[in-house]
């Protein structure tokens, strides 16, 4: 009988196969990587991925469930905290998140729509769907749920699917949530703390 494989390498396995998995869904797609890929991506084979996670849709949920389980957090931390300041503590939370799970919310973003039978994206959904009716709740005016969506929306595309950078160095993870608190308190400042301006043109 051959000795078992210590549970160390088991672990390292399993998290080597969900990190590349999650690259591969990334840059490839779900619907076009094959469980063969992620092995040969990693360094093992086909039968080390079906050992762990046993189909690519369970792999789907070892790769993003983490950060869909940070969101959901995220989500019950906003319902339950004080209306007037947890909006600047979902701002935070989003961009640390964003940061922090950068692929997974790029595969969300391309290709949610396209997985919506998959459970995990349907939890994704749900939750997506419970911020927007919360957040629907307290802003009443068109103006403002433009201006969330767009200051939400648009930094999740620019750091996942925009990729924000081309051909300079990327700042780091510091200078991006630095800038990004910066830029989303701003586009987020209540109606009565923002000063309105009008263009004219001659």
């Amino acid at each position: 009988m051959p000795p078992e494989t210590p549970v160390s390498l088991r672990v390292r396995a399993s998290d080597e196969l969900r990190q590349a998995a999650l690259e591969q869904f990334a840059t490839v797609g779900f619907a076009a990587t094959s469980l063969q890929q992620v092995a040969d991506h990693a360094g093992y084979a086909k039968s080390n991925v079906l050992y762990h996670y046993g189909s690519k849709e369970a792999l789907l949920e070892a790769a993003i469930g983490p950060a869909i389980n940070e969101f959901e957090a995220v989500l019950e931390q906003y319902l339950a905290g004080p209306a007037s300041d947890r909006r600047t503590a979902l701002v935070g939370s989003v961009v640390d998140l964003l940061i922090d799970h950068r692929l997974a919310v790029h595969i969300f973003i391309l290709q949610g729509p396209s997985l919506s039978e998959v459970p995990i994206i349907g939890r994704a959904n749900a939750a997506v769907r419970r911020l927007a009716e919360a957040v629907g709740r307290e802003r009443e005016s068109l103006d403002e749920h433009i201006r969330f969506g767009i200051a939400l929306g648009g930094a999740a595309y620019l750091l996942t699917a925009g990729r924000l950078f081309t051909d300079d160095e990327p700042p780091s993870d510091d200078e991006l949530r630095g800038v990004l608190h910066q830029v989303l308190g701003e586009l987020l400042l209540p109606a009565a703390g923002r000063t309105s301006t009008t263009t004219t043109t001659d």
